[in-house]
């Protein structure tokens, strides 16, 4: 058998019992590799990384460091989340460096997408290595790759950003989760006993929000993104949708129109809500939200979300367009 490739007798993880069973298996496997040695992690919030980081602290607790940056594209509670759930629940090794200043003086003026990404994947790389350089004793690197990784890039895909390490660190690599599909990560992560806010935390991009902030990333229009996406999963949360459909958010594009707000005119931004259902992201179909449920999202977005003067619905299915705007 390959090393990448996942062995033919190994069960789907459906149920907690096939869960525990596999807890129990990489628990022993993770002291045998690790033994008293100490492991570094990035610890995004994401569920991959949630569940690799559970792992690890069942396997060699204090021994794991995990690093949390906060580079402000985030959305709304997530940061203070890994913090409450690792930190005081878990009683992890947790290190936060909240990088949010620094990220967004890279960003300033950045319009293009790719450069975006470019410049938020850099960055990570810097800020975590330069954490991983504090840390003494550190011979391992926690990454929370999954199958799908593997499966895509031909080879282990640098998972969370942190592939791009200096080689000098020479950091042995431990994946306990490498050979789980996504489902199978959140059947894990529910034994472990993890949030369920954490375990079915909806598919996010890499870039986090600098993606649905299009165009340059201002701090106004990036908190206007934070605060109308709160708003829409804590409506979808109350009516049930959140278990429903696959992913929804809202993004808000770099332009602005005319609009009227305590009888004056107003030159403001538009939110765009996206809500779609999908199995592989390949394709996509819209949600068809009920309109009474839409007009009351609509009515909290107009009157809780500074500088907004519109709220449209992307009615648009992938193909042609995309998931994400950017």
């Amino acid at each position: 058998m390959q090393n990448n490739v996942r062995p033919e007798s190994m069960k789907r993880i459906n149920t907690p019992e096939l869960a525990k069973a596999f807890i129990d298996e990489q628990v022993a496997a993770l002291k045998k590799q690790i033994g008293d040695g100490k492991c570094l992690l990035a610890l995004s919030g994401g569920v991959d990384s949630s569940v690799c980081a559970a792992l690890l602290i069942k396997a060699i607790g204090k021994n794991l460091v995990c690093v949390h940056v906060n580079h402000g594209l985030l959305r709304k509670g997530e940061p203070e989340q890994v913090v409450r759930v690792f930190r005081d629940q878990l009683n992890a090794n947790l290190v936060y460096v909240d990088a949010v200043d620094r990220f967004l003086d890279k960003l300033a003026g950045v319009s293009d997408p790719e450069q975006k990404r470019k410049i938020i994947g850099a960055e990570f790389i810097r800020v975590f290595e330069e954490e991983a350089r504090k840390q003494e004793g550190i011979k391992f690197l926690g990454q929370g790759t999954i199958y799908p990784d593997i499966l895509e890039s031909v080879g282990v895909k640098a998972h969370h950003n942190v592939g791009g390490l200096p080689a000098d660190l020479q950091f042995e690599l431990v994946e306990p989760v490498k050979f789980l599909y996504k489902d199978e990560v959140r059947c894990v992560g529910r034994e472990l006993g993890l949030p369920a806010g954490m375990v079915d935390r909806q598919p996010f991009p890499g870039p986090g929000l600098g993606v649905r902030c299009t165009g340059a990333i201002t701090r106004d229009r990036l908190e206007a993104v934070r605060e109308s996406d709160a708003i829409l999963r804590e409506e979808f949360e109350k009516n049930g949708l959140a278990g429903k459909v696959w992913q929804y958010f809202t993004t808000v594009p770099d332009y602005r129109s005319t609009g009227i707000k305590d009888n004056k005119r107003t030159w403001a931004w538009p939110v765009i809500i996206r809500a779609v259902n999908s199995v592989d992201a390949t394709s996509a179909t819209i949600e068809e939200i009920p309109y009474s449920l839409l007009k009351h999202i609509v009515d909290r977005i107009l009157a809780e979300v500074k500088g907004v003067n519109r709220v449209l619905y992307d009615l648009s299915p992938k193909p042609v367009a995309t998931i994400e705007w950017e």
